[in-house]
């Protein structure tokens, strides 16, 4: 059984984590900041994120804890936070991608997308890209995706990406979730061919009680309860990441989940991954679809 008592000392390692002002997002960056790590919460809401690490120096005086503006609703936000980040550090040994949206009313991103699939996915495209290059330059980094169980519900349909045809809202996330653990998969290949020595790795969290479900209604919220059992904490929660982005015998590619009920509860273990994520075509395909988007193109 994996615990915060087992995670390696940090102290050194500088961490952005998106997200990381509320539930699992913030459990991973008070974890991470009490084994000392200096770590910056990239956050849609300023306010918030200020008082979450505020929450954190109070518990700890290990680590650091920064804030900063990061919405992934916009591609410009994304790129205003990657130069800023750029200009006053020198590394990055841990990018976790975090932030999500799940179950939300038909809206679309700065950029045209369903929000879900553009916020889930295409921001943190993006950002990892901005970032590569730092990534790159620090020896033993690695990139955490946070996906979710739904995943195994999803399939990308490229004609409908900006809600072109319809719009149901759990097929939507489904999809961005797949789309997320083949951003993960797909990064780890083209960075092994270009000789880096990035990690990308794959983590979700389980079934947790989160803000998460803020967009769903009583009815659909309890017969998720129904369907996928019993919610965790958010400190639960947040150990498979935690694990992903700091234990020595993770490898890229590699995918953690809790072990219990078919990964929707239980401590981390390294789990394998369904078939819909093995489809390396479609995986390529949606980075292509990425690269073109954003204008980014990595690795280089």
């Amino acid at each position: 059984m994996w615990t915060t008592s087992n995670m390696p000392d940090q102290t050194g390692k500088t961490v952005i984590i998106t997200g990381g002002n509320t539930g699992i997002g913030y459990e991973t960056a008070l974890a991470l900041v009490k084994a000392g790590a200096a770590v910056t919460l990239a956050c849609r809401d300023l306010e918030k994120a200020d008082k979450a690490a505020e929450a954190i120096r109070q518990q700890t005086e290990r680590g650091s804890v920064e804030t900063a503006v990061l919405d992934l609703v916009s591609l410009k936000s994304v790129q205003q936070f990657a130069e800023q980040f750029n200009k006053t550090n020198s590394k990055l040994d841990v990018l976790i991608n975090n932030a999500g949206v799940m179950y939300c009313p038909e809206l679309k991103t700065e950029e045209g997308f369903e929000l879900q699939f553009g916020v889930n996915f295409i921001g943190h495209f993006a950002l990892t890209g901005y970032l590569y290059p730092l990534l790159r330059a620090t020896l033993g980094s690695r990139v955490v995706t946070v996906s979710s169980m739904a995943y195994l519900r999803g399939q990308i349909n490229f004609d409908n990406l900006h809600s072109e045809q319809s719009y149901d809202a759990a097929r939507e996330y489904s999809q961005s979730k797949l789309a997320d653990i083949l951003l993960s998969r797909e990064l780890d290949r083209r960075s092994k061919q270009a000789g880096d020595s990035v990690l990308s790795v794959a983590a979700q969290p389980g079934a947790n009680s989160t803000e998460l479900s803020r967009h769903m209604n009583q009815e659909d919220f309890a017969a998720a309860v129904q369907r996928v059992g019993a919610l965790m904490e958010p400190w639960q929660g947040a150990l498979p990441s935690l694990y992903a982005a700091t234990m020595p015998d993770v490898q890229g590619d590699d995918f953690y989940s809790p072990h219990e009920d078919g990964g929707y509860r239980g401590y981390p273990v390294k789990f394998a991954y369904a078939d819909n994520a093995q489809d390396e075509a479609t995986a390529a395909r949606l980075w292509d679809l990425a690269q073109q988007t954003t204008g980014i193109y990595f690795p280089a």
